[in-house]
């Protein structure tokens, strides 16, 4: 083969196997594993386990996160049920219905959420909470709350009843992306307040019952993970 043709095809593959890093870079992530039930630390209602990987939730608020070391990388893979039996509102008085992934859960005070609302209005909110010396949420309550502005921002699917949608977050550095049903819906810069402090992925739920699949990415190599203490029951919102 002329040598031109050769070098010609070697850009080709070099092309293609640099899309296809990409791809990987934003479709699902080598390095995530799931989660049982005995690693997850329920602070707040509970999680049932369905058998498998399947786990289920059906009490108004619920609140989880990993008890290993993670890297800040999680998924879910959820049904949604409808509407718990008994809705209650938030501790700041609004009443959704949402589920949720958790970042860098150092504690109940100090965390970064991705939430994908279903009710009152079907939207993706990015937050940070941050109460600098509180670790407990009789401390901090729903106090600490800031909405991140996103760089981009793509209206998510709506969620019906007895279908099956993902939810992936990734924090890498101090940005962020969300993606819905393995799509880019949201990116954008955290900002010095949730790098201050760090722990484990987790979920949460608000008044709504579902089924779930989670999974969470491992530490590998040279990688670090986050870890936080389990206090079951402790709560945080």
């Amino acid at each position: 083969m002329h040598p031109y043709r050769l070098l010609l095809l070697a850009a080709c593959l070099l092309c293609g196997n640099a899309g296809v890093a990409r791809n990987n870079h934003h479709g699902n992530s080598n390095s995530m594993k799931p989660v049982p039930h005995e690693k997850l630390c329920v602070t707040e209602g509970k999680i049932e386990d369905a058998g498998g990987r399947k786990l289920s939730v059906s009490v108004p608020k619920m609140r989880a996160f990993v008890s290993s070391p993670t890297v800040q990388e999680a998924e879910a893979r959820f049904t949604y049920l409808g509407p718990a039996k008994d809705s209650i509102p938030l501790a700041s008085g609004e009443m959704r219905r949402q589920f949720g992934l958790k970042l860098r859960a150092q504690d109940g005070c100090n965390l970064v959420y991705a939430m994908w609302r279903i009710e009152p209005e079907q939207e993706l909110v990015v937050s940070v909470k941050s109460n600098p010396g509180m670790t407990q949420s009789s401390e901090c309550d729903a106090h600490g709350y800031h909405t991140i502005k996103p760089t981009r921002d793509i209206h998510v699917p709506e969620i019906k009843e007895g279908q099956r949608y993902t939810l992936r977050a990734v924090i890498d550095s101090n940005n962020m992306r969300v993606y819905a049903n393995n799509k880019l819906v949201w990116e954008g810069l955290l900002g010095a307040e949730a790098l201050a402090f760090n722990g484990p992925v987790g979920v949460r739920t608000d008044n709504g019952r579902f089924d779930f699949e989670f999974f969470a990415a491992e530490p590998h190599g040279s990688q670090k993970g986050a870890s936080a203490a389990c206090h079951a029951g402790n709560g945080d919102e």
